[in-house]
């Protein structure tokens, strides 16, 4: 695999010479978003040194942001050589798939047995309504796409449940920005979107819970798709 440096990217430093408490948070949110987005391809090199001249910081909060990558799956470290980019894993997508249908099939039956509040309710149609307006534009699309799970997840008053299916989603997030909007229809997803939030105000889990394993499928049907598209980027190491 041909190895890019990260000068290839066109980072840009900052002028700032200190950062508030939440460096590391903040560096790692940056760095995971420009993997997601493809921004930083498999195979890219990230050097320390010029993560922090970015970032107008010491190499501390870096390396520390680093490892929490490398434990995310998004970041390798090859000994003698430095830290690279991983390849998207159709491995690490399956274990993902499989902890996140769980949580968010449980989520939607909760949240139809329960029902959906007001305010809920409002934000997820605000953010229908905005997922067809940037529908052509797959960064802001999946931005969206996130925040109307979260919005589902955070209404269910279960603590911090949003963030354990945060540290799953990695793999998926690079396969569906990756597949947006050739792949996977944009359209389709926004009608899956509404089926789930339809199913919701019904207060029908079972049709919530199968609007949402139909939403999944999608994704990973994607993988497959691309896979042999894109050797250099997704390795096929799931099992059969």
């Amino acid at each position: 695999m041909k190895r890019s440096t990260l000068d290839a990217f066109k980072l840009p430093t900052s002028t700032s010479t200190s950062l508030p408490s939440t460096t590391v948070r903040s560096i790692h949110a940056q760095i995971r978003h420009d993997i997601v987005t493809l921004r930083l391809r498999p195979g890219c090199r990230l050097s320390e040194n010029e993560l922090a001249l970015r970032f107008g910081t010491s190499r501390a909060p870096v390396r520390e942001a680093l490892i929490r990558l490398v434990e995310e799956g998004l970041i390798e470290v090859l000994p003698q050589r430095g830290s690279f980019v991983s390849p998207i894993s159709l491995a690490a997508m399956q274990r993902a798939r499989f902890v996140r249908e769980v949580l968010e099939v449980a989520i939607v039956r909760r949240a139809a047995e329960r029902g959906l509040s007001h305010e809920a309710y409002d934000k997820a149609a605000a953010i229908l309504a905005e997922q067809e307006r940037v529908q052509d534009d797959p960064e802001r699309f999946t931005m969206a796409d996130d925040a109307f799970h979260q919005t589902l997840a955070d209404d269910i008053g279960i603590a911090q449940i949003w963030a354990v299916i945060e540290r799953e989603k990695s793999q998926f997030d690079r396969i569906r920005f990756l597949s947006l909007p050739v792949v996977t229809p944009v359209a389709s997803l926004i009608i899956q979107h509404r089926d789930i939030l339809a199913a919701i105000v019904r207060r029908d889990a079972d049709a919530a819970e199968g609007a949402m394993r139909l939403h999944f499928s999608e994704v990973f049907k994607s993988a497959e798709i691309l896979a042999p598209e894109y050797p250099d980027l997704i390795v096929s190491d799931a099992c059969v």
